[in-house]
C-alpha cells in the first residue's frame, strides 16, 4: 500500500512530496528547510531511501543534497543536469524500488528545462501518481523561458510533446506538480488544487491545442521573471549547504537607525494595515502573510543586508524559514515588539493613508490632482487599466521612483498587497502616498477602468 503526503510551500507557491510504502519513502523536490520533510517521515515511521529532483530549480534553493546526506538516501538527479556534486544520474526509463511493490520510474519530460524529468509512482507495477515538477501542471505547464532565451521556442515545443507523453498514463493517475500554486515558474496559475491525467486531457492547453497554436499562445503570455531567479540555478547546480535558522542578533533603535542610514534594508513584516498606521521612517513593508520570499528576493539588491521587524520572535523565525528557501540566509539583525520600540523618538514614526477605489473615484470626480500609480505586471495591465494612470510594475519600482509625477500618489495593484509594498517604498522616499487597499474589480464598478 502506498502513500503520498503533500508539503505545501505557500510563500513560494510550490509543493514538495513525500511518498512511499510501509517502511520506505522518496522525497520529491524538497525545500531547503528539510526539517519538515524529516518530520513527515518520522510521523509515518518510514525511512527516506531516495531523494529525487525533477530539474535544477530556478525559483528556490533545494534541500535535496543535504537531505540525502543526512539520511543516506540515494540522490537522483536528471543525467542531463550539469551539477558539481556527486549524485545518481537518472535517465528515461530508470526505475528505483523503494520497497517491494513500490517504485518510482523516471520519464524524460523536457520543456521547463532541457533535462526535466518526471517520476511515476508505481504500486504493484500499476502507475498511481506522477510527480511532474515543472512539466504538466494543473491546467497549465511550466514556463520554458527560464534557461536561455534562444532555447525558449524549442523548449515550448518540447513541453507540448512531454505533456502528450505523460498523457499516455492511465486517466486515473494523479498529477502532482511542484509548480503552479503561485510560483512564477508556471506559465499560468493552477486551476484547482488537484487533478488527474484524465482531467488534464480535457482542459490543459498542452493537450487540447495543436503544437503551433500552443507555442504561439504560451510565448505571447509569458510575463516578467523574478530577478533572483538568476541566482537559484547556479546555487542548486553547485550544491547548497545546510541552513542556519537560529535567531538573528537583536537590534535596538540606534542600530536600526544606523542600518537605515547605511542604506541597508529594514523590512517590517507586519500586515499592511498596521504598517500604514505607524512605522519606522525608511522601512519597507513586506507582509509575512504575503508572498514574502518571492517579492523581497525579487526587489532587494542581491546580497544587501536585511534587518527584520516583527511583533513576535515566532514571526521572525517564520520569515527566516521563508527566506532561506530563496538563498537569503541570515538577517543582519532583527527586532520584535511595536514600532515605538524601534525608534529613539516615537514622534518620528511615519504613517500614510489607506483607501479604496470608491474614494479615489470621488477624488477624481471633484477635480483633485491625483497621481494614480499602477504597480501590476504588464500582462495584468494589458487587460484593463485606470484611465490616466502611470504604470511601473512593482519589481521595477525601486529603480524608477524618479519617474513618478509630483503630487499625492494613489498606488494600486490587483488586491492590495503589492500596493502596500509600493506605498512603503514611496513613503520611505518622503512622498505623500495613499495605498489603495481594494480589489481591482471595484475599480470597474466605479467606472475608472478602460480596456488595455
Amino acid at each position: 500500500m502506498y502513500f503520498v503526503e503533500t508539503l505545501a510551500l505557500e510563500g513560494l507557491g510550490n509543493r514538495s512530496y513525500l511518498a512511499g510504502g510501509r517502511t520506505a519513502a522518496v522525497a520529491v523536490d524538497p525545500p531547503r528547510d528539510i526539517d519538515q520533510v524529516l518530520a513527515a517521515a518520522t510521523r509515518r515511521g518510514v525511512r527516506i531511501t531516495h531523494v529525487v529532483e525533477t530539474h535544477i530549480h530556478n525559483d528556490y534553493v533545494t534541500g535535496g543534497l543535504q537531505l540525502a546526506r543526512l539520511t543516506g538516501a540515494r540522490y537522483l538527479v536528471p543525467a542531463g543536469a550539469n551539477v558539481s556534486f556527486s549524485r545518481v544520474p537518472v535517465a528515461d526509463g530508470d526505475t528505483a524500488e523503494l520497497e517491494e511493490g513500490v517504485a518510482v520510474r523516471a520519464v524524460a519530460t523536457p520543456g521547463h528545462t532541457p533535462h526535466h524529468t518526471s517520476y511515476v509512482l508505481e504500486d504493484g507495477g500499476v502507475p498511481v501518481a506522477a510527480f511532474t515538477g515543472g512539466s504538466l501542471l494543473i491546467g497549465t505547464v511550466g514556463r520554458p523561458d527560464l534557461v536561455e532565451p534562444r532555447l525558449t521556442e524549442e523548449l515550448a515545443r518540447a513541453q507540448h510533446a512531454s505533456a502528450h507523453r505523460l498523457a499516455e498514463l492511465p486517466d486515473e493517475v494523479k498529477v502532482l506538480p511542484t509548480h503552479g500554486f503561485g510560483s512564477f515558474c508556471s506559465s499560468s496559475q493552477a486551476e484547482g488544487e488537484s487533478t488527474t491525467i484524465g482531467r488534464e486531457k480535457t482542459g490543459n492547453d498542452a493537450l487540447t491545442k495543436d503544437v503551433d497554436t500552443f507555442v504561439a499562445d504560451m510565448l505571447a503570455g509569458l510575463d516578467a521573471v523574478p530577478a533572483y531567479y538568476t541566482h537559484m540555478g547556479p546555487a542548486n547546480a553547485e550544491g547548497p549547504g545546510p541552513v542556519d535558522l537560529t535567531a538573528p542578533r537583536r537590534a535596538d533603535a540606534a542600530e536600526i537607525a544606523a542600518r537605515l542610514a547605511a542604506g541597508e534594508w529594514v523590512v517590517d513584516l507586519r500586515n499592511r494595515v498596521a504598517f500604514a498606521e505607524g512605522h519606522v521612517a525608511g522601512a519597507f513593508n513586506f507582509e509575512l502573510e504575503g508572498q514574502l520570499a518571492t517579492y523581497l528576493a525579487w526587489l532587494i539588491p542581491w546580497g544587501k543586508p536585511v534587518t527584520l521587524l516583527a511583533e513576535t520572535p515566532e514571526q521572525i523565525t517564520a520569515a527566516q524559514r521563508e527566506l532561506v528557501r530563496v538563498g537569503i540566509d541570515r538577517p543582519a539583525a532583527a527586532a520584535t515588539g511595536a514600532p515605538a520600540e524601534w525608534v529613539e523618538n516615537p514622534d518620528a514614526l511615519r504613517s500614510f493613508r489607506r483607501s479604496d477605489f470608491a474614494t479615489l473615484a470621488k477624488e477624481i470626480g471633484r477635480g483633485a490632482e491625483t497621481v494614480v500609480l499602477d504597480v501590476r505586471r504588464d500582462s495584468e495591465r494589458a487587460g484593463a487599466r485606470i484611465r490616466g494612470s502611470v504604470h511601473i510594475p512593482i519589481h521595477e519600482l525601486h529603480g524608477r521612483l524618479g519617474e513618478i509625477p509630483e503630487g499625492t500618489v494613489w498606488v494600486h495593484c490587483a488586491g492590495g498587497m503589492r500596493a502596500g509594498i509600493a506605498a512603503s517604498m514611496l513613503d520611505a522616499m518622503g512622498r505623500e502616498v495613499v495605498a489603495v487597499d481594494d480589489g481591482f474589480d471595484n475599480a470597474r464598478e466605479e467606472g475608472l477602468v478602460e480596456n488595455g
